[in-house]
């Protein structure tokens, strides 16, 4: 294929979004390279004649952003700049029709699953042969593993069934495959994402498969570390948390997003759990493996959410003292069943609500921070910036939790090795320490 220009066969990628929109634009990116295109991702400034922006529509920021970046590039079509522009992703998917009208300098738009169909828009060949071998653009050291699409619950806030489609598990050999393809490149991390991990393997083989999933990437020769992020808390499988516990690769890890503590609230969330369900199964979960490093996630301003219900919030975390918590405030989408309702909180008290709660929960980390001091942690090299490395225990997932800093000037070390730290200092959400 050749575009007018100088720059043929020349693409730049931009991702936004979650790990899931990674993933697909690393696919994308293996697809074109083996069509004979050069390919830039998230580049700082765009030299490529063709520009496909992978877009995200979870919360009206995510949106925002990716209308941005849309809008920028369709300036510089206009100004010549560039010879193609096309979009993907989640904002595709759910709005394509409505956007096509309003920003007609894109050429075309593509959905979620048009992978193939995007392709052959530039005249490149689908090679399904390349499934399970993706070039990724993480560092090399670590990978994430998408082991399934879209998502059958039906939490009323929730916008991703209507860009992902229902839940659709791949199989074990094809996860193992991949795992394997990606350990002989030197992914030492495999980070297991999926709309709802606890859900794998219903669909496919008729029941929850996740402990068989994990035993078959345990034997992966390579991969020292697998880490689960987005577990559903309804009826939860605790035969998880044992197969975590009988496997030392597994990290001692869990990202379970519960979205609120108020019986009212999580019922008009439809997230078909009670407040003392949830505060059961955590202390199940962590009897089952003591030390534990528990991630979630709270949604605050829900119509109708209440100072009352937002300070038994408040306790719970208070309560519960998670490891790592990340805030969302609520974002009024259409078509989900809480868009009947009257988004009546004022967004400033939202934004007052989520500084609350990230409050208290860098009390909560400090606390446990400097409970480590003295100890020594197993830590993976992530990078170095200046004169320092910077690496993570298994507690903490990359991009999205804290890291651990070595002291002093250390030349051996590179990504991807392990090392012993021994804790000197702590701060609210990084770790201080020299190597033991």
């Amino acid at each position: 294929m050749r575009l007018k220009g100088q720059k043929k066969n020349k693409v730049h990628i931009i991702t936004l979004g979650c790990s899931k929109n990674t993933v697909d634009s690393e696919n994308l990116i293996t697809q074109l390279r083996s069509n004979d295109f050069e390919v830039e991702h998230d580049a700082d400034h765009n030299s490529s004649n063709v520009v496909i922006v992978n877009t995200c529509g979870f919360i009206e920021m995510a949106k925002k952003e990716s209308i941005d970046t849309i809008l920028q590039y369709a300036e510089a079509r206009n100004q010549g700049k560039v010879d193609k522009l096309l979009v993907t992703g989640c904002l595709s998917q759910r709005y394509k029709d409505q956007l096509q009208i309003e920003i007609p300098e894109v050429d075309a738009w593509f959905g979620t699953m048009d992978l193939p169909a995007l392709l052959a828009n530039l005249n490149a060949d689908y090679k399904k042969e390349l499934i399970g071998e993706r070039l990724t653009t993480t560092p090399g050291h670590y990978a994430y593993l998408k082991i399934s699409e879209g998502c059958n619950r039906t939490c009323s806030f929730c916008a991703i069934p209507l860009m992902r489609g229902k839940h659709l598990s791949r199989s074990i050999e094809s996860l193992v495959h991949e795992a394997r393809f990606l350990a002989d490149r030197g992914v030492k991390e495999l980070i297991l994402i999926a709309q709802e991990l606890t859900y794998y393997g219903l669909d496919l083989y008729k029941k929850r498969r996740l402990p068989d999933l994990l035993e078959a990437l345990s034997r992966v020769e390579g991969i020292e570390w697998i880490r689960l992020h987005y577990a559903y808390p309804s009826k939860f499988p605790l035969e998880i948390i044992d197969t975590m516990a009988s496997l030392p690769k597994i990290c001692n890890y869990l990202d379970m997003p519960l979205q609120h503590a108020s019986d009212e609230v999580l019922t008009a969330m439809r997230r078909q759990i009670t407040k003392e369900e949830t505060v059961d199964l955590i202390r199940q979960i962590r009897s089952r493996i003591p030390g534990i490093t528990l991630r979630t996630t709270m949604l605050v301003g829900f119509p109708d959410e209440s100072d009352r219900h937002f300070e038994e919030l408040c306790a719970f975390i208070q309560e519960m003292k998670f490891d790592r918590l990340g805030v969302f405030t609520y974002s009024h989408e259409e078509d989900t069943s809480a868009f009947s309702k009257v988004d009546n909180i004022p967004d400033e008290v939202k934004t007052a609500r989520s500084n609350k709660l990230m409050e208290i929960q860098r009390e909560i980390s400090r606390e446990k921070n400097e409970k480590k001091i003295g100890t020594t942690l197993h830590v993976i090299i992530d990078r170095k910036e200046k004169n320092k490395w910077v690496g993570r225990t298994e507690a903490d997932s990359p991009e999205v939790d804290q890291e651990v800093h070595i002291l002093g000037a250390v030349g051996s070390l590179s990504p991807g090795t392990f090392v012993p730290v021994l804790i000197k200092e702590a701060e609210d959400y990084d770790l201080l320490g020299e190597i033991a």
